[in-house]
Parts: C-alpha cells; sequence; structure tokens
C-alpha cells in the first residue's frame, strides 16, 4: 500500500510540475502593443475624403503651357544619371520633387517660399496656378503626393508600411494590403493613430459591426498606422515552447521509470 502511495504521489508530483511549467503563460501586457490610452481621441475629425498636406511630405509639382521656354524657369534641373531606367525614374521623380519643411513651406523656382501645409491637392493645384498666370499664358499644373504610406502592424498576414498611388485608401483597403486579420485578430478593438498638427491621435474601430464605414476615420491619411491586437489565444500561444512536448515528455517517461524502480 506504501508503494503505490509513493509511486501515486510521485505522479501526482511530476503532473503538477508539467501543468506549472504550461500554465505560465504570457499575459497581455508581455504581448500587445500601444496599451495605454493615448491622452487625444481623433474621433471628432472630420472625414475629408481628399487629404491636405503635411511637413514632410514630397510632391511633384508638373507645370506645362503652350510655350516651353516659358515653363523653364518654373522647373528644377534635371538630374543626368546612367542607372537602369526604373531605377532612374524612382530617382528622377524623388530629385524633381519638393519637400515640404517643418514650416509647412516649399521652396519654389522664381515663385520663392510657398505655404503648401493644410491644402489640398486641389487647393495646391489652384493656387500654383494663379500664381503662374502672372508669368505663363494658361499653365497646367499638376501636383502629385509621392510618399503617401500607410503602415498596418499587429495580427495581420503581412504586416508593413504600404504605400499608397491614388492618394486615398480607406480602413477596409489598408487590411487588404496587409492580408487581412489573422484568426487570432481582435475585431471589435483595432487602434488607429495619426499625426495632427504634431500631436498623436487615436481611434479605435469595431470591424464586427457594418457602422465602420461610416466612421469619420474610415478613409486614412498619409502616415496613419493600424494596430490589430492579439486575442486571447494568441497571448497564450505566445508562451508554447516548441520544446515543451519534448520536455513534458521527458518527464512522462521519468514518472514511468520512478514508478517501474518503486514498484
Amino acid at each position: 500500500m506504501t508503494t503505490k502511495l509513493s509511486v501515486y504521489n510521485i505522479k501526482k508530483t511530476l503532473f503538477l510540475i508539467s501543468i506549472t511549467f504550461l500554465a505560465s503563460c504570457a499575459s497581455r501586457e508581455d504581448i500587445a502593443y500601444f496599451q495605454d490610452e493615448p491622452l487625444t481621441s481623433a474621433e471628432n475629425l472630420t472625414n475629408n475624403y481628399e487629404i491636405s498636406f503635411k511637413p514632410a511630405d514630397m510632391l511633384t509639382i508638373d507645370i506645362s503651357a503652350q510655350d516651353p521656354e516659358a515653363v523653364a524657369p518654373f522647373l528644377l534641373t534635371p538630374v543626368a544619371t546612367n542607372t537602369p531606367n526604373s531605377l532612374r525614374i524612382s530617382a528622377d521623380l524623388r530629385m524633381q520633387s519638393y519637400l515640404i519643411d517643418p514650416y509647412g513651406n516649399i521652396d519654389f523656382p522664381v515663385l520663392g517660399k510657398l505655404k503648401m501645409e493644410g491644402l489640398t491637392r486641389v487647393e495646391a493645384t489652384e493656387m500654383l496656378t494663379e500664381k503662374l498666370s502672372e508669368y505663363i499664358k494658361d499653365p497646367i499644373v499638376n501636383v502629385r503626393l509621392i510618399n503617401f504610406a500607410v503602415t498596418v502592424l499587429g495580427e495581420v498576414k503581412v504586416p508593413g508600411t504600404f504605400t499608397i498611388q491614388n492618394e486615398r485608401i480607406s480602413l477596409s483597403e489598408a487590411l487588404g494590403l496587409a492580408g487581412d486579420l489573422t484568426i487570432y485578430g481582435v475585431r471589435s478593438n483595432v487602434l488607429l493613430i495619426r499625426e495632427v498638427d504634431g500631436k498623436k491621435q487615436y481611434a479605435k474601430f469595431d470591424l464586427s459591426s457594418v457602422n465602420v464605414l461610416n466612421s469619420k476615420n474610415y478613409y486614412l491619411t498619409q502616415n496613419d498606422v493600424i494596430y490589430v491586437e492579439p486575442n486571447k489565444a494568441r497571448v497564450r500561444q505566445s508562451s508554447y515552447n516548441p520544446n515543451n512536448a519534448i520536455i513534458i515528455s521527458g518527464i512522462a517517461t521519468l514518472a514511468a521509470i520512478t514508478a517501474l524502480i518503486i514498484r
């Protein structure tokens, strides 16, 4: 009876060790990003489908007219390069671009400093067309933002930063670029982080509700960050070590050997 009880106690002890070993799971605090609530909410921002320019935005401004000689003084100097065509186009595009400085201005040939911060593409085009009309007859101006990007992090299939070509993207489209949420993503608590006037603001989305389509922040702006929080299953899974099965098997083997010895 004593031997059986000893074997039972040994098995029970080893079993409890195994359970304790497996139960040492990570918590949400160990895994999730952005757990402290930001101080400023972006919920009251109006949803403008057309974005406005911000400092650090990079613009290309193309000008044309019937008289090319009249346009020439307002163009940046072309940059010669011997790189392959695809790389040259990308490099030339950046070399011919205007970077909005921290004060919201660009340095434009002849016209000098121009305030671009806060203007939409249409407003910037109209402003430039008006100013250039003093020097050029019927100028045609095309303004384009070339560094419009959004970042998607967390429980999505392909997290990363995505460059947007058409200057307009919705929350659904951004998640689509990231391959959609994984099965471990919390759909009711998707976080948006946005910088407005130099300050970080945030909003939250409930993807399980159709009302998300009517959110004021459904259409994203440049440099927005989307974060999908992991659910409890992912948090528990994060503490799983691939070697756990080997360790547990070893514990079971040790229990069997010990039982045979005592017996």
